[in-house]
C-alpha cells in the first residue's frame, strides 16, 4: 500500500488545468504549422514508386499504397482537425481523432524512401494530450465555466510527457552503444557519419553543412562530441528531478540539436522550437508575466 501511495503521489500530483491547456495550445499549434508547411512533402510520395513503399508504424495495416487522393484527403483532414484541437472544441472526440490522424500521416510519409525521426516525439505528445482533460481551461468547451482546482488528472499527462522525452533520448543513447559499442566513444563513427551525410547531400545537390564538411578533416573534436552526445542522451532522466536540473538539461539538449543543424544541416523543428520541452515547466506562469507586462505597458502614466 505504501508503494501504491507513492506511485499515486508521483504520477497524480495536483497540477493546474491551465498548464495542461496551454500545452495543448502550444503543441497543437506547432503540429498545425508542421502539417501546413509540410503538406507537399507529406503528400507527394507517389514519386518514389510503389517498390519503395515499406510500411512503418500503424501503416503496416496496409499491404499496398493508398491512392494519391486518399493521402491528400487524410493530410487535409489532419489540418482540419488541428484547428478545433487547438481551440478545445468538442475535444473528447477531436483530440483522439487528430492525434491518430497525425500519427497516420507522418507514419505514411516515413513508409517511403527513408525512415525519419523528427516528428516521433511530437506524435507521442499529441497522443498523451488526446487522452487527457486538456480542454478544461482556455477552450471553447470550457466557456462560461470557472477554472477547475488543481487536480491529479492534470498532473499525470505532464509527468507522462516529460518521461516520454527522457525515454526517447535514452533510447537514442542505448542504440548508439548497442550498434557501435566502444567505437562510438572513439569519435571516428560520428566523424564518418557527418562526412557521409554531407557528401551524400553534395552529390544530390541538396543543402549541406559547410562547417561539417570542413570539420571532418580533423578527428580531435569528434571524440569530445561523441562523449557529450552520450552524456546528454543517457543523462536525460536527470531532467525529471526538478526544474533546475530540467532547465540545465533542456539548454544542453537545445544546443545539441543546434549543433546537428550546424554540422549536418538536419533540423529537429519540435526540439529547436523548445515546445518539445515545455512540459517540464510551469508554462502558465509565463502567461501571467505577459499579462502583467501588457497591463504595465498600457497603464495610464501620471503627469
Amino acid at each position: 500500500m505504501k508503494a501504491l501511495r507513492a506511485f499515486d503521489g508521483y504520477w497524480f500530483v495536483p497540477a493546474p488545468a491551465a498548464r495542461l491547456a496551454l500545452l495543448r495550445i502550444l503543441i497543437g499549434t506547432f503540429a498545425l504549422a508542421y502539417l501546413a508547411f509540410g503538406f507537399e512533402v507529406l503528400t507527394d510520395v507517389d514519386r518514389f514508386g510503389a517498390l519503395h513503399f515499406v510500411p512503418a508504424g500503424p501503416v503496416r495495416l496496409l499491404s499496398r499504397p493508398l491512392p494519391h487522393g486518399a493521402t491528400v484527403a487524410l493530410a487535409a483532414l489532419s489540418i482540419g482537425l488541428a484547428i478545433p484541437f487547438v481551440l478545445g472544441f468538442r475535444y473528447r472526440v477531436v483530440g483522439p481523432l487528430f492525434a491518430l490522424c497525425f500519427l497516420w500521416v507522418t507514419s505514411y510519409r516515413n513508409s517511403w524512401g527513408m525512415l525519419f525521426h523528427t516528428e516521433n516525439l511530437l506524435a507521442l505528445h499529441l497522443l498523451v494530450l488526446a487522452g487527457a482533460p486538456a480542454a478544461d481551461a482556455f477552450s471553447l468547451d470550457a466557456r462560461g465555466r470557472p477554472e477547475p482546482p488543481d487536480d491529479g488528472a492534470y498532473g499525470w499527462p505532464l509527468r507522462a510527457m516529460t518521461w516520454i522525452v527522457a525515454i526517447c533520448y535514452v533510447l537514442a543513447g542505448i542504440a548508439k552503444l548497442k550498434l557501435a559499442g566502444p567505437v562510438w566513444v572513439g569519435g571516428e563513427l560520428l566523424r564518418a557519419q557527418i562526412a557521409y551525410d554531407n557528401l551524400r547531400k553534395i552529390e544530390l545537390g541538396s543543402h549541406y553543412s559547410l562547417l561539417g564538411a570542413r570539420l571532418v578533416e580533423t578527428s580531435a573534436p569528434f571524440v569530445v562530441l561523441s562523449w557529450l552526445t552520450l552524456a546528454l542522451e543517457l543523462g536525460a532522466p536527470l531532467a525529471l528531478f526538478g526544474r533546475r536540473l530540467a532547465l540545465i538539461w533542456v539548454g544542453a539538449a537545445w544546443l545539441f540539436h543546434l549543433g546537428v543543424v550546424v554540422l549536418m544541416a538536419i533540423p529537429f523543428p519540435y526540439q529547436l522550437s523548445l515546445v518539445a520541452y515545455a512540459p517540464f515547466f510551469a508554462v502558465e506562469r509565463g502567461l501571467g508575466t505577459i499579462r502583467r507586462l501588457v497591463a504595465f505597458t498600457f497603464a495610464p502614466r501620471p503627469r
